[in-house]
């Protein structure tokens, strides 16, 4: 006779021990603390740290532990204007993702569904994921299909590193408003989108050596965090074209953005006598940097098992102490892998150029009249974020001079010109990345800034 087992026992212990959060402005003057304790479980770390990077939160400090079965962090974070998190909405937002009420702890997946289009609905849709070489006037060739076949684009993100795109689009039938779901119409969405990926003149099979690749996907049931989801195209991409591990630099790829001297530090290290490899960080700090280093490792079936971040100047600093899940530490050839794939994840979310934010009322066409109007103005778009809400598109461009020379001034104000009397149009230079809060300086009454605790440094004394 089979042993009876309560369906009801692998929730047990997450019942007597749910997890806990605590929000804190009070400990230090210029900066909110959020830690987080639970039990552990597989991925727990990029799940909280999805729900700060959704919340456009700076973590300039971070202490992170998850041995022994128990996960304990601390994260120093701002908001985007490098102030406290004071606004009650965005506080019980946290507590209600991570704390007893969420899912943090269930076993199958994410405990939220995950950043479609920022924080908001929009409402029935199909999505369909891009990936393949990229080149000037691509986007505005894709929206412009899109606008042609009668799809209304609701939201896009796309990401562009190394002379290759990704990217996932929301779209629904501008007759009806419903999802796309007709499968003749969807095999003639995704050829045109296919052969518009693989330029004029590109091959007719589905397989042309160029990488090229459009796909619908089930929006609803998509189990992961959209930033996620653009890293594993991009990931995969640079395997399928670059061969396993290459993210391109070989020939023809340029360097990463900023030049040789921004390029990231990434070094690994073994720590033999505790059995971890010690993946070490140095690079411009900026939003969302911890998110895209614990995504890639994750993806890479590697776990987090302590962690140091910090903030010196402009540049974030950080000490992953890591394993295989298999609890093996990286092999050589493992180690010059995560190497590459690191610096290009953290490449791929920097940005040199303008910013370009178009506000106005949403309407078929909108966005390939935009991108129209960039690519006659010879700018390439190296990231977008496409939003709308309540009849009204947000959509942010980052442009650049496709030579890399700055962009002339006299562009943008024939762009003002073009867009002025429809649309409203705000410019930023993110030369020097504008969207990263400068980390707090050190105060009297608060924590000393300068110190960097690292984990290396207490196994050295436990060693001696």
């Amino acid at each position: 006779m089979l042993p009876y087992f309560d369906p009801e026992y692998e929730n047990f212990n997450q019942r007597i021990n749910p997890p806990r959060v605590c929000i804190d402005n009070t400990t230090c003057t210029d900066c909110t603390l959020v830690k987080v304790d639970s039990t552990n479980k597989n991925g727990i770390l990029l799940e909280v740290l999805q729900v700060l990077s959704d919340l456009d939160l700076h973590i300039f400090k971070a202490y992170i532990t998850s041995d022994g079965g128990w996960f304990m962090d601390v994260f120093h974070v701002v908001d985007k204007q490098g102030q406290k998190i004071t606004d009650d909405k965005t506080i019980k937002y946290i507590e209600k993702a991570l704390g007893p009420e969420s899912n943090l702890l269930c076993p199958k997946g994410s405990n939220t569904q995950g950043r479609l289009v920022g924080l908001h609905s929009i409402g029935d849709h199909t999505a369909i994921e891009l990936k393949g070489p990229d080149r000037t006037g691509l986007l505005s060739e894709i929206f412009a299909v899109l606008a042609d076949l009668q799809c209304n684009v609701l939201a896009a993100e796309v990401w562009t590193h190394r002379m290759r795109v990704a990217c996932v689009v929301y779209v629904n039938d501008v007759a009806t408003g419903q999802a796309i779901d007709d499968p003749g119409r969807v095999s003639t969405i995704e050829n045109r989108l296919r052969h518009v990926l693989r330029g004029y003149g590109g091959g007719g099979g589905n397989d042309d050596g160029s990488g090229a690749h459009a796909n619908f996907t089930d929006a609803s049931s998509t189990p992961h965090h959209l930033d996620r989801r653009l890293h594993q195209l991009m990931h995969a991409d640079v395997d399928a074209v670059h061969g396993d591990g290459d993210d391109g630099a070989g020939a023809g790829a340029p360097v990463a953005v900023g030049g040789e001297g921004n390029r990231p530090e990434v070094t690994v290290e073994h720590c033999e006598e505790k059995s971890y490899s010690v993946v070490n960080v140095k690079c411009k700090d900026r939003s969302k940097l911890l998110f895209d280093i614990v995504c890639t490792l994750t993806d890479m079936e590697y776990v987090v098992f302590h962690a140091a971040v910090s903030s010196e100047a402009n540049y974030g600093i950080q000490e992953l102490y890591i394993r295989r899940k298999d609890g093996k530490t990286l092999l050589k050839d493992e180690a010059e892998k995560v190497i590459r794939c690191l610096e290009a994840a953290i490449s791929r979310r920097v940005s040199e150029g303008f910013t370009l934010e178009v506000c106005g009322r949403d309407r078929v066409g909108l966005l390939s009249d935009v991108t129209r109007v960039l690519r006659e103005h010879g700018l390439t778009v190296s990231r977008a974020d496409v939003t709308t809400a309540g009849g009204q598109a947000t959509n942010v461009f980052y442009v650049r001079d496709p030579s890399g020379q700055p962009v002339d001034m006299k562009t943008i104000e024939g762009l003002r010109g073009q867009f002025g009397q429809t649309v409203m149009l705000n410019v930023k230079n993110v030369s020097v990345p504008a969207e990263v809060a400068k980390a707090p300086e050190p105060r009297s009454g608060g924590m000393v800034r300068s110190s960097f605790f690292s984990f290396g440094s207490l196994f050295a004394k436990l060693r001696a």
